[in-house]
């Protein structure tokens, strides 16, 4: 009987390997990693040492920088420290205007299609809900077709996303009538899990997307962006970059929706604020 290798969990970074990980996930990413998170960086690339095989933190880096791993390892190593914190009807005011405001908007200037994009869309709850309040707008009140495209960094998430699985509790802020129309129940309820409904994962499509690319290859741009609780991980500058680019995938007309937390104040931008972290691309 094969034994499992054990794993020198008392293990730690040193400052050099750490900043030799902070550096290259900052330049691959954007993702800052001060020293206060060299604790949570430990923790998350435990999953790459039991993976690999490799067992301590400097042969791993060693494999990762001076024997070319990175050539296979990159996506992984990002996959595993990247944050993909998510809620169904997160922030939901901002959905509360996407309906109220931004479609009837739209709708009345004779868009025959809305071309919306989840920019960080983690495991797939965002643009879910966008597809939600769509559908609805669409069938309440005749509103027009719809496409939503989810990027992200991780190819985890996008592979979880595209499943639309989920924890029931996890779809629990989704109001009653739209839990009904969208989110099938498990045959076997002790399995505890729910899936999103084929008729709204036909509108999503999902795609890798690093925001640290200098240009953004999404196609047509879109009428709608949310780019929400991704910009806190960023400098000053990146920040910047991301949503100069961001700009440049809007459509004059078209609304911005960024995290309660961020702001863009003092950047020079072709947007104008119309409510707390709502823009409109001028």
């Amino acid at each position: 009987m094969a034994v499992a290798q054990a794993f020198p969990y008392d293990d730690r970074l040193s400052q050099r390997n750490f900043k030799r990980l902070a550096t290259y996930i900052f330049d691959y990413s954007g993702i800052k990693m001060p020293q206060t998170k060299i604790t949570m960086l430990e923790g998350r690339l435990r999953r790459r040492l039991r993976a690999t095989g490799i067992s301590t933190f400097d042969d791993y880096c060693d494999f990762l920088f001076d024997r070319n791993g990175l050539a296979h390892e990159a996506v992984l190593l990002i996959d595993a420290v990247t944050t993909n914190k998510t809620d169904f009807f997160r922030e939901p005011n901002h959905f509360d205007y996407m309906r109220d405001v931004a479609l009837p908007a739209l709708h009345e200037k004779g868009m025959r299609k809305i071309r919306a994009w989840s920019s960080a869309c983690s495991v797939g709850a965002e643009p879910y809900t966008m597809a939600m309040v769509l559908e609805d707008y669409r069938r309440d009140a005749g509103g027009p077709d719809y496409s939503i495209l989810a990027t992200d960094l991780s190819t985890d998430v996008l592979e979880r996303a595209r499943r639309g699985v989920y924890p029931a509790e996890m779809v629990d802020p989704v109001p009653p009538d739209m839990m009904h129309r969208y989110v099938m129940q498990a045959k076997d309820a002790s399995r505890r899990v729910v899936r999103i409904s084929p008729r709204l994962r036909s509108h999503v499509g999902f795609m890798r997307l690093n925001l640290m690319d200098p240009v953004y290859k999404i196609g047509d741009p879109m009428h709608m962006i949310f780019c929400r609780n991704v910009l806190i991980y960023f400098d000053k500058k990146t920040q910047l970059h991301v949503l100069q680019q961001v700009c440049e995938c809007l459509l004059p007309g078209g609304y911005l929706f960024i995290g309660h937390s961020e702001s863009i104040a003092a950047m020079e931008l072709p947007l104008r604020q119309l409510a707390n972290t709502i823009f409109v691309r001028e």
